[in-house]
């Protein structure tokens, strides 16, 4: 815990750095463990494993994570279509 604590200041200088380059979209806190949630500007999850990886407790190995994919709410397709005359 004391080596997260001692590379915090440097993680926290290069994510903000990932945030006004544009690769980090969106950041939040997690309400119920310590930790953060991101939206990434990528299109390719192993692009952004690369990118998680290159910060410092990345490097270090003392953070985990896990990627998901998303996208647009696909179900509002369905308000673009006019709806069909029977």
């Amino acid at each position: 815990m004391q080596l997260v604590q001692h590379t915090l200041p440097t993680e926290v200088r290069e994510t903000a750095q990932l945030y006004l380059e544009g690769k980090i979209d969106q950041w939040y806190s997690l309400e119920d463990r310590a930790g953060v949630a991101f939206i990434l500007n990528v299109t390719d999850v192993n692009q952004a494993h690369e990118m998680l990886e290159a910060l410092p407790l990345g490097k270090s190995h003392l953070m985990t994570f896990s990627l998901h994919p998303i996208g647009p709410l696909n179900p509002l397709r369905q308000l673009l279509n006019p709806p069909s005359s029977q």
